[in-house]
């Protein structure tokens, strides 16, 4: 089971597509979990069950006591990883890093166009520090992976993208498709469409076979459908984890499904971790698999399940609803046509 941690809204970036919504500013730390409380999370993290940690954010490298709590997780038994921009991985960070049991750091990389890049997580050297901090931990010996979230305009870059990853020595690359919440809301249009997605996750599941390291779509749980259909192994048996075996907690300490649903299960101040993650009805709800069709009646629900937040974000806040963004859902194939 994989839990992902908020670390923090504070970032040194402003990205066009935030989920968090997260900010330059100090003053958007407000009333975040302090080190006392998030020691008492991750104990009750491991209580629950759950085997890794993800410390994202915002940019969790910004927490003063980032090292102190990887090496908290690490103790009680957690496999701690992160969710980063990289930018702040100097070779010193990474060591210590390393040193506190960090197991491996997810880094962003949109683009092989260092502009655009720059562009679009706004900043003109967030391209150069991420793949300087992508050498860092390899000299470090900490491993990387690759995060690249797809919009229209660099759709066409993901497979090259995955080469580069290999070339620069990452353990995976993890293609991240847009969901429009947070900050993302505002380039929704840029999502590619129902077609171009089927297309891209068959050629990225393709792709997979032909490069000695993990790629696994993300916010695209249709992959295991396709992966099955070209007659592809994969060692991941379920798309959408929402509530199932996965969920995360926000700066506050506010557990949701995942990061783009915005609906809450609990809040760790007021419950356990642990307590909210048996006994919340909003993960009882989604356990029950109940999905309106055609996820419902689909023969890969087990597998698939369908993205639970596309669901809410395209029927008005129904997360059991049906993912829009499904090609053999709407009976469609790569040519456009009914089934």
């Amino acid at each position: 089971m994989i839990v992902s941690w908020l670390t923090t809204n504070r970032c040194n970036l402003k990205c066009q597509h935030c989920y968090q919504d997260a900010d330059t500013l100090e003053a958007s730390t407000a009333n975040e979990l302090d080190t006392l409380e998030a020691k008492t999370l991750i104990d009750q993290i491991a209580r629950a069950g759950f085997k890794i940690m993800i410390f994202s954010g915002g940019e969790p490298l910004l927490r003063e006591d980032i090292f102190e709590l990887v090496a908290y997780a690490s103790f009680k038994g957690l496999r701690p990883v992160f969710g980063t921009n990289g930018m702040l991985i100097t070779l010193e960070v990474a060591q210590k890093l390393k040193a506190a049991g960090a197991a491996a750091m997810g880094i962003s990389l949109d683009s092989l166009d260092e502009a655009k890049h720059n562009n679009f997580r706004g900043d003109p050297d967030a391209w150069r520090l991420a793949i300087q901090g992508m050498e860092n931990c390899t000299a470090a010996g900490l491993p990387f992976q690759i995060h690249t979230t797809i919009v229209d305009w660099n759709k066409d870059e993901v497979l090259d993208i995955i080469d580069f990853a290999v070339e620069k020595g990452a353990i995976a690359h993890q293609p991240f498709f847009l969901i429009p919440v947070g900050r993302g809301v505002y380039i929704a249009e840029t999502s590619i469409e129902v077609l171009e997605n089927e297309e891209l996750l068959s050629k990225i599941m393709e792709k997979s076979t032909q490069v000695p390291i993990s790629v696994k779509p993300t916010c695209a749980p249709q992959f295991v459908r396709i992966a099955e259909q070209l007659g592809i192994e994969t060692r991941y048996s379920r798309g959408c984890l929402a509530g199932l075996t996965y969920c995360i907690i926000n700066p506050q300490g506010i557990v949701q499904p995942c990061a783009y649903m915005k609906q809450q299960a609990g809040n760790v101040r007021q419950q356990d971790f642990d307590v909210i993650w048996a006994e919340s009805p909003l993960f009882e709800t989604l356990r029950t698999e109940a999905y309106a069709d055609p996820c419902g009646s689909c023969d890969y629900k087990k597998r698939c399940g369908g993205c639970r937040a596309r669901a809410a974000y395209y029927h008005e806040d129904n997360f059991m609803a049906a993912d829009e963004y499904c090609a053999h859902g709407k009976q469609l194939t790569l040519e456009g046509s009914v089934k």
